[in-house]
């Protein structure tokens, strides 16, 4: 098999990932691996390097797999009916079959049902706060029910199933929601599907009042270096808000339609999906992959925002066309987690130091 390229443990025939020759020396050198997820296939990929050096990677099954953010010890993923809590279990300095340094095992499962949770924020306080698409909210756990709203555009009349804006995204500032991102101001079931093309709105939570407008499709607001980041899927771009007039200015333009967006130190890393038929069509992305002749991606570029340059790279092909969240794993260089369907998982038995 050729060095840069894997095959997916389950998916061996199905499924095959390329990367960039110097992703590993990458990831090395900024002391981080990354998860990213495949809602399609319902897949939570981590991604770090051995201890040969070469590129790790590892899937685990979630179904509908889709918001997740990471600690070094600590894994939070929205999958269809829940939210799950993975814990490193190894001690600093212990390694799991010689190779891997985290060993990130489900320990809770919040069960909210179908909510279409899209993205995640750790509040301050420690509570997880979900993008709630199909109820068109922030919620956050019950102790008794599936969930508990928190807070709802104001154009959003009532807390009901039904898809009317398609909330989104989300950035945290200073462990609060902060702002969120929602494809268009409809206040009826599946309305936003007639604003995609430039309908798309940031929200201010503190404030409830729409920080801009005009977007197309908007993903992944996240707030970095005193900077309101952001993906325009409709157009393939990743760019900032102007501080004075908060218009969207590009960055840069990526192959495919955009959704998972994280940063570390001087770096953007972006998850890219191929446009899905009949939903991500008639979009302005179109128009640019054809002038531009490009080929649609699946997969993960990652940007110098010095440059703008994409400097390292992992690619899908196959059965996975679309990807979701994409997270940072600080200080951690070969990861992997059990998933709960998984054999491993039914003899993996660790035990706290007790007390006496």
């Amino acid at each position: 098999m050729d060095k840069n390229k894997a095959a997916t443990d389950t998916e061996a025939e199905k499924t095959v990932i390329t990367f960039s020759p110097g992703l590993a020396g990458f990831l090395a050198e900024n002391d981080i691996s990354i998860g990213f997820t495949s809602y399609q296939t319902g897949r939570l990929y981590l991604v770090g390097r051995g201890t040969d050096g070469k590129l790790a990677i590892h899937e685990a099954i979630y179904p509908q797999a889709m918001g997740v953010i990471a600690n070094e010890n600590r894994i939070y993923l929205s999958s269809l009916t829940q939210v799950v809590r993975m814990e490193n279990v190894l001690a600093p300095g212990q390694l799991a079959n010689c190779v891997h340094d985290k060993v990130y095992v489900p320990r809770n499962m919040q069960t909210t049902g179908n909510i279409d949770i899209h993205e995640l924020g750790l509040r301050k306080d420690g509570q997880i706060i979900c993008v709630n698409t199909r109820y068109n909210c922030l919620s956050i756990s019950s102790l008794t029910h599936s969930f508990k709203p928190i807070w709802k555009p104001d154009f959003i009349s009532e807390v009901i199933a039904e898809d009317r804006c398609h909330l989104n995204g989300l950035a945290m500032v200073e462990g609060q929601p902060k702002y969120v991102s929602a494809v268009g101001q409809s206040d009826v079931k599946d309305g936003w599907r007639n604003c995609r093309k430039n309908g798309g709105v940031i929200i201010d939570v503190e404030n409830d009042t729409i920080l801009t407008e005009g977007l197309s499709m908007p993903h992944s607001p996240r707030w970095y270096a005193d900077r309101l980041w952001l993906l325009n899927s409709g157009t393939g771009e990743l760019g900032w808000l102007t501080p004075d007039n908060h218009w969207f200015k590009p960055v840069a333009f990526f192959p495919g339609f955009l959704r998972g967006l994280a940063f570390h130190n001087d770096h953007g890393f972006v998850t890219l999906s191929k446009p899905r038929h009949g939903h991500f069509e008639g979009l302005t992305l179109d128009e640019r992959l054809k002038e531009k002749k490009a080929e649609q991606w699946c997969g993960v570029q990652i940007l110098s925002l010095a440059t703008g340059e994409i400097v390292q790279w992992l690619r899908l092909e196959g059965a996975i066309t679309e990807l979701f969240d994409i997270c940072i794993l600080p200080g951690v260089k070969n990861p992997i987690t059990l998933g709960p369907q998984s054999t491993e998982i039914r003899d993996f038995i660790t035990i706290e130091r007790p007390d006496w």
